[in-house]
């Protein structure tokens, strides 16, 4: 049978996703894996260095997915950070239980949990950026270290947050993971209410405000 010419990225990752579905396990090698697809191994290499490679790829599909998505939307461009966000999750939580059994697999292969978390280091860079475009307010002190902190801490809480979350929709065993749904809006509102920075801003300039009245009483 003539070997495969054209392969796209899209194709494999079909085809390992199909693999491993099917024999709970990662092909042994790119040979065997692109022998059972046939297709020559060095186009595998054309797009990923190897499987792990290809695993962060999938779920850095997720993600792009699900941006796709959400700017095919008129409306999302109008929404405040917080509605943007639990938009996103429910979008991005849709793809994950569209393929649930792969994600079951990719995030339980290995025994070591720390192990397993190395197939969601796209996903993070992706996530995180996503996360500084929303324009979340925090409170501004004029210090670039403080504020550089704050971002750089929301960011990774924000990051902690969506794994938490993964972890509950797979720990979920309600019809249509309904739970994770009021999970999910209950926790961002929680979040965004914790980052709530005006009544400290208020704080902050009435403290302002009375040093500048007493130095001007002195």
């Amino acid at each position: 049978m003539a070997k495969k010419k054209i392969l796209t990225e899209d194709q494999l990752i079909d085809f390992y996703m199909d693999y491993v579905l099917e024999h709970s396990q990662q092909p042994k090698t790119v040979y065997a894996f692109a022998k059972v697809n046939n297709f020559d191994e060095q186009k595998f290499y054309e797009f990923f260095a190897s499987f792990q490679a290809l695993e962060a790829h999938i779920f850095k599909a997720f993600f792009q997915n699900t941006l796709t998505v959400l700017h095919a939307s008129e409306s999302y461009e109008t929404f405040d950070s917080r509605s943007k966000l639990l938009s996103f999750y429910f979008t991005f939580f849709e793809n994950l239980t569209a393929n649930r059994s792969y994600v079951m697999f990719a995030l339980n292969q290995h025994q070591n949990k720390l192990k397993n978390l190395k197939c969601l280091v796209k996903l993070r860079q992706e996530f995180i950026h996503y996360i500084s475009t929303l324009n979340i307010e925090l409170l501004e002190t004029k210090q670039q270290n403080i504020d550089k902190f704050q971002e750089k801490g929301l960011q990774e809480s924000a990051w902690i947050q969506l794994l938490v979350t993964m972890k509950f929709w797979m720990e979920d065993d309600s019809k249509g993971f309904e739970k994770t749904d009021i999970f999910i809006e209950k926790s961002i509102n929680t979040s965004f209410e914790f980052l709530d920075v005006a009544p400290l801003k208020s704080l902050f300039d009435l403290g302002k405000f009375l040093f500048k009245e007493k130095m001007q009483m002195q």
